[in-house]
């Protein structure tokens, strides 16, 4: 009877860490994907930005030596990512809808300008500085007219800024909200060594002596819960970096190294210091309230 009732608690003990490792697991994903996405923040809108493209259209009388020379002078832009030529003749190809295919019968010519497609850094793609961009690249006395969807450069800024704000506001309440699941999880761990706790006590224990044990095995499964947190993590950067490389998130390593040490902090300092005041409450509570 007394080896049922063993086999009883321990299973029973065994549960109870297994749901207080499963609480940290969850709440630290959760946190740590969050702490991924803000770091990253800046990638995903630098990305976003430098999708959106400027044309430069050149007149009719510009010739292949303007040509050579204007994307001479956008290597050497620091604000330009990269950047293509195209041709009156790819033009008119990439335009057979508006042109048609049998244009030069009725127009006598290619009604379309050469152009350079340009993609700026997402740094520069900003109201003012497009508008310095643009002003810059009219100086030359064979630019016709250059052409980008101010709009689209609006709405990617003011959409990333609102993003990012709910982003951190998220994440702060998320993290409140896991130190309280967590430390719920660890305390009704506790609760069921209440009374082994308080019979220490009685018995002379000290605080401290009853205490090192459960703060200890708090930290083992605050350390416990974390590393599944990490593994979680990493799996979903790998995941993240095969579907958008363009990102390189996997390639900066210093900042997911930064989350994931946090993510291992935040664990076993909330773990320990919840199970150090539950314990604490029990060994302050009267006998009497204990049932």
């Amino acid at each position: 009877m007394a080896s049922s009732f063993e086999k009883f608690q321990k299973r029973r003990l065994i549960s109870s860490y297994f749901s207080v490792i499963l609480s940290i697991f969850i709440v630290l994903t959760l946190l740590g994907a969050l702490g991924l996405f803000v770091v990253n923040t800046e990638k995903i809108s630098g990305y976003v930005k430098e999708n959106i493209p400027m044309s430069v259209y050149f007149k009719n009388e510009a010739n292949d030596s303007v040509f050579t020379a204007f994307g001479e002078e956008l290597k050497n832009m620091h604000f330009v990512k990269d950047y293509k030529f195209v041709s009156k003749e790819d033009a008119a190809k990439n335009n057979k809808d508006i042109v048609g295919d049998d244009y030069m019968s009725f127009l006598g010519e290619n009604p379309l300008p050469a152009s350079y497609d340009i993609h700026l850094k997402g740094g520069y793609v900003q109201k003012d500085s497009i508008k310095s961009i643009d002003a810059k690249l009219r100086t030359n006395p064979m630019v016709g007219d250059i052409t980008y969807d101010s709009v689209l450069v609006d709405m990617a800024n003011e959409n990333i800024e609102k993003i990012t704000f709910w982003i951190l506001i998220i994440s702060g309440a998320l993290a409140f909200l896991s130190m309280l699941l967590i430390n719920s999880a660890l305390r009704l761990s506790i609760y069921n060594h209440r009374f082994t706790i308080k019979t220490m006590q009685m018995v002379g224990a000290t605080k401290s002596f009853i205490r090192k044990p459960y703060v200890w095995k708090g930290l083992k499964l605050g350390l416990a819960g974390a590393a599944l947190a990490i593994a979680a993590l990493v799996a979903l950067v790998y995941y993240v970096d095969g579907i958008f490389p363009m990102l390189g998130i996997w390639d900066d390593w210093a900042l997911t190294a930064v989350v994931l040490a946090g993510v291992l902090a935040f664990g076993i300092v909330i773990a320990s210091i919840s199970t150090f005041m539950a314990t604490q409450r029990f060994l302050n509570l009267r006998t009497d309230d204990l049932y």
